[in-house]
């Protein structure tokens, strides 16, 4: 909590330094949009700068991590801060740049309550699903069992929020188009100035001269490639310190004897799991709570991502997690439930993946592949990307195609799918095998 404390407290310093500059002045922001728009750029950063630190409290976080809430708190800094603090610089600057007035006020204020509106219609909605999801997430009834153990039974309850949040994105839009067709006005009304003399540099000098500061950091701020380069090496400093230990020290990487490389043909899968953004949707880290393993199965441990560059955690459950799917469900089922969600997951708002039961897979790449991962330390064995490697693919290929026809469902052996069931069906199951005291590295193929 003290650190939470801690984080805030500059972040709602800048806030409020914004606002009080403005006392006296109330009266202009009623005048000028660029007020208006740095007025909710400020009380959005000071709103989402305190969530922040509050999120990270273990209590609040267990309710909010993998839901919307988070989407909601980041979209607090992205639309009101980031987003209107950028209109309201280019409503002060076109002005400027083209040594005109404003098109039309009546535009940029306008443009003001639309995207003010859009940002209601997008974070509320969220905030309210997020909240809905951590708490039927981790609901149990009178007989100790998950009250509601379907996963889409929360998805279902949420289309509205999904379609609310559609509305305020629309109105969020409609603003910066109104923006941009009142700032175009401007260029087109006035000249564009190329060239300005440089007005600070004698107030500066002045400022240097009389204001010295004791710190003398002002000769610092006023050279600021010197200061970017100056912070990049201190960023720098503090990353190696940070990073090269985990390199240097082998028993500060936790490993399992069990977990092993990814096949070739589950290599593939992965990426076309993370090409298609399935990791948007579905996370694969279970935390170690009751509701979570209930869920899900046995939780997460450090040592099972070991060879996962990048890991796939994820930051958000549209879907569920996907950390113990392996040997859950059968090819057919993922062979069936890519190509048409709702026919194996009734309500199902997860797209339709039909092409990858058509494209062909590209192993060109698969040598480069296996080379990069045994650089950053994944063991495939010297020589495994020259020969081995497709033969193994082509194995398990074959494997998931017959295991693809007792379930009636007839596929070729060279597409995506293929690729992607043999991914789905590897996830999780590393742990569950007994764990083996050879050295030699083996690299396992899930037949389920």
């Amino acid at each position: 909590m003290v650190f939470s404390i801690m984080l805030v407290a500059p972040s709602w310093g800048g806030m409020l330094n914004g606002l009080l500059t403005l006392r006296g002045a109330w009266d202009k922001v009623r005048e000028e949009p660029m007020l208006k728009f740095m007025i909710v750029a400020l009380t959005a950063y000071g709103m989402a700068t305190l969530e922040g630190p509050v999120l990270a409290i273990k209590s609040v976080n267990a309710l909010s991590h993998y839901t919307d809430w988070t989407i909601a708190h980041v979209h607090t800094g992205a639309l009101g801060w980031n987003g209107f603090l950028t209109f309201s610089v280019l409503y002060w600057l076109f002005p400027k740049l083209y040594q005109t007035k404003l098109h039309s006020v009546k535009l940029a204020n306008w443009h003001f309550w639309v995207g003010v509106l859009g940002i209601i219609f997008y974070v509320v909605p969220m905030y309210w699903a997020g909240v809905t999801q951590g708490l039927m997430w981790k609901e149990f009834n009178s007989d100790g069992f998950l009250q509601y153990g379907n996963f889409l039974e929360t998805v279902v309850q949420l289309i509205p929020m999904y379609q609310l949040r559609a509305v305020g994105g629309l109105l969020f839009i409609i603003g910066a188009l109104i923006m941009a067709y009142n700032l175009y006005k401007t260029a087109k009304a006035g000249q564009f100035l190329a060239d300005e003399e440089a007005q600070a540099t004698p107030y500066r000098q002045k400022n240097d001269v009389e204001h010295k500061h004791p710190w003398g950091h002002r000769w610092l701020e006023a050279r600021p490639m010197t200061l970017t380069v100056l912070a990049f090496i201190a960023v720098l400093i503090g990353g190696a310190v940070e990073f090269v230990p985990m390199y240097l020290v082998k028993s500060n990487v936790p490993t399992i004897s069990s977990v092993k490389p990814y096949s070739a043909l589950e290599l593939l899968g992965r990426d076309i799991y993370i090409r298609e953004g399935c990791v948007g949707c579905h996370s694969q880290m279970i935390r170690p709570f009751r509701s979570e393993t209930e869920r899900y199965g046995e939780y997460s441990k450090a040592g099972e991502f070991v060879f996962d560059h990048p890991f796939l955690w994820g930051s958000k459950r549209t879907g569920p997690d996907l950390h113990r799917v392996g040997g859950k469900y059968s090819d057919a089922w993922h062979y069936n439930h890519m190509d048409d969600p709702n026919t194996m997951s009734p309500g199902s708002i997860m797209p339709a993946y039909p092409w990858l039961l058509t494209q062909e897979l590209e192993t060109d790449s698969l040598r480069a592949r296996i080379r990069a991962l045994r650089k950053v330390g994944v063991p495939y064995p010297e020589g495994f990307e020259n020969g081995p490697a497709q033969e193994e693919l082509e194995a398990q290929s074959a494997v998931i195609v017959a295991n693809l026809s007792v379930g009636s469902v007839e596929a070729e052996s060279d597409r995506e799918i293929i690729a992607v069931i043999a991914y789905l069906q590897r996830l999780g199951i590393d742990i569950k095998a007994e764990p083996t005291e050879s050295v030699d590295i083996e690299i396992s193929i899930s037949t389920n």
